[in-house]
């Protein structure tokens, strides 16, 4: 995931207030500068947002994880990209590196937004020409863009540091059929057999998961629990009490999106089998908020690899989530 750096005169690159320092690693690995956001509030508590560059007929990369508090850094998004577009940006590249909405993506209640519809079409309403993302919670949300999306996948980056462990009698798990594909994917790029959860959501916080399906877990030591997101860790802490009562005695969880709300991060490093919880940089995580068994990974070269691909006019099936 190298490569050239591209000419700084071509592109502007900007960041909202949610991962500054994920937007500073891609441009440091594209060789580009950072260029200045001045963001503040009004009396009023309005947002105030000044690029603090010229944009005219340059490419504009906007980076904004759409993490808490999501409705700011989405308001924050939109605005940076109305700013980009009335200056003449000849380009507006949306780079969300976490979209959260993306799991509101189904109608499965009376009288409900279909949410990661509305906020794709609000990104092109306020001037995006291109996003790009990184594993969104389920493939149809892809189909909700109607602008040139890339969504990127993690797995370059989990798998390279995976490979640094000793993989010997190890199983890759998943929480729930609605990853399996994904998961059976990243367990034959590690020549590994996979199991999914037979899960059922009971509240936001509370799952309960009856039985695995996929390959037999009992005799495996070890399993590597895969998943796009954490949160609570509510699908995890139930799967590992799963897992513990097959035989397991080592568990390494991973994922892309590690938010970690109430608790969750704290809530899964008490158990014991758990040895270490992996995830990517693409939700910042403050440095007082993280725990010894935490691992974060950078996707900066990922992001910087894709952006490379497309100056160049180049295929990006490898970087793809189908890519795996």
């Amino acid at each position: 995931m190298t490569g050239a750096t591209i000419p700084a005169d071509q592109v502007r690159f900007f960041s909202g207030s949610s991962n500054p320092a994920l937007a500073e690693n891609i441009a440091n690995e594209l060789g580009v500068p950072l260029d200045g956001t001045h963001i503040s509030r009004f009396s009023n508590d309005n947002l105030y947002i000044q690029l603090g560059a010229t944009v005219r007929y340059r490419r504009v990369y906007i980076v904004q994880s759409l993490s808490q508090p999501v409705n700011d850094h989405l308001m924050e998004l939109l605005m940076m990209l109305d700013i980009a577009r009335g200056a003449a940006a000849a380009e507006v590249h949306a780079i969300i590196p976490y979209y959260s909405f993306a799991r509101s993506d189904k109608k499965d209640a009376p009288r409900i937004s279909i949410t990661a519809r509305l906020v794709a079409d609000l990104l092109e309403t306020a001037g995006a020409t291109h996003v790009m993302s990184m594993v969104f919670h389920s493939p149809q949300v892809h189909g909700f863009f109607s602008l040139p999306t890339d969504p990127l996948s993690s797995w370059l980056v989990l798998k390279e540091y995976l490979e640094t462990h000793d993989l010997t009698d190890t199983i890759i798990v998943t929480p729930d059929m609605g990853q399996a594909k994904s998961a059976s994917r990243f367990a034959g790029v590690l020549g590994l057999p996979m199991a999914a959860g037979n899960k059922e959501r009971v509240s936001d916080t509370a799952v309960v998961i009856q039985g695995l399906v996929g390959h037999q877990v009992r005799g495996h030591k070890r399993a590597v629990i895969y998943d796009d997101e954490i949160s609570t860790g509510g699908s995890i802490h139930e799967l590992s009490r799963v897992l513990v009562e097959e035989g397991v005695e080592e568990m390494l969880v991973i994922c892309t999106h590690g938010v970690f709300t109430r608790g969750g991060l704290e809530r899964l490093a008490e158990i014991p089998q758990i040895t270490e919880i992996v995830t990517t940089d693409t939700v910042h995580i403050p440095p007082e908020k993280r725990h010894p068994k935490l691992k974060i990974l950078s996707v900066a070269p990922v992001f910087a690899d894709a952006i490379r691909h497309n100056l160049r006019r180049e295929s990006l099936k490898e970087l793809f989530v189908f890519g795996e």
